[in-house]
């Protein structure tokens, strides 16, 4: 009796610790992988000020707002925008106008990042565009690990150019419980992205790419969001591939044959 006791006590404290230091588990804005790439893309720092008052840190490439689509890009939950030069860089390369955006508490924003936060931090962006005349039937959501929760959730409904998903998850829900399957996360997680649920509210089109070597997100929910996403939908699957994907020449052909389909 006096085990069983003890055992209750550490899964109770386990799961108050989690509970309690869950989003600083879940959001890494100071961990940096950039490996010093050099900026090539021309782009303007811009800020985009939220419903509640927080300055996000944008960088914007313009080329032709009535012949190109606009990529709005969310990145995921580590890093700054440095740590994406080197995938933008090969945007200079497409016919393509983009913004990438800093999430509150990235890059120097102020704020604490929460999944309503960066539904509010996407939405700003979008209305952003918008007031610089790019209408949203030529934005192409493109959201990254932890983005593509976000992305999944502002294109719900929409009328969005198309939509592109790397190294997406089914929920948070599910990616916790690859991580900690003995704790009940469905009560515990306070930011839950339930993208499995939201998706099939996507009309637009649809491309989704994944490693099947991911080590972060289990292949099988990117191909579980392929298979339950609407017509017309596309994906780039690959054998080699870990969490962070190669920009390499199949990948970016990939996308240049994605982004020349919406036009």
């Amino acid at each position: 009796m006096k085990i069983f006791l003890i055992i209750f006590i550490i899964y109770l404290s386990i799961s108050v610790i989690l509970f309690f230091s869950q989003r600083s588990l879940l959001y890494h804005p100071s961990e940096n992988n950039y490996f010093e790439d050099n900026l090539t893309v021309s782009i303007d720092k811009i800020k985009i000020v939220t419903k509640d008052n927080i300055e996000l840190l944008g960088w914007y490439h313009k080329k032709d707002f009535k012949n190109y689509k606009t990529i709005l890009f969310l990145h995921g939950n580590a890093g700054s925008l440095e740590n994406r030069i080197h995938k933008i860089n090969h945007f200079e390369n497409m016919n393509i106008n983009f913004l990438i955006i800093a999430w509150r508490g990235f890059s120097g924003n102020k704020g604490n990042p929460t999944e309503k936060g960066l539904y509010d931090d996407a939405n700003s962006a979008v209305r952003w565009l918008e007031k610089e005349g790019v209408m949203k039937k030529d934005i192409v959501v493109y959201g990254e690990s932890l983005g593509t929760g976000v992305a999944t959730q502002i294109a719900q409904n929409n009328n969005f150019a198309g939509i592109i998903l790397e190294s997406p998850f089914t929920s948070m829900i599910d990616a916790a419980k690859n991580n900690y399957p003995f704790l009940p996360i469905r009560f515990l997680l306070k930011d839950k992205y339930e993208s499995d649920k939201k998706i099939q509210n996507i009309k637009s089109p649809i491309l989704i790419m994944h490693g099947e070597v991911d080590k972060i997100v289990p292949f099988w929910m990117g191909k579980k969001m392929y298979d339950i996403a609407n017509e017309p939908k596309h994906f780039y699957f690959t054998k080699h591939d870990n969490h962070m994907m190669e920009y390499d020449k199949n990948l970016l052909s990939t996308l240049e044959k994605f982004l020349y389909s919406l036009n």
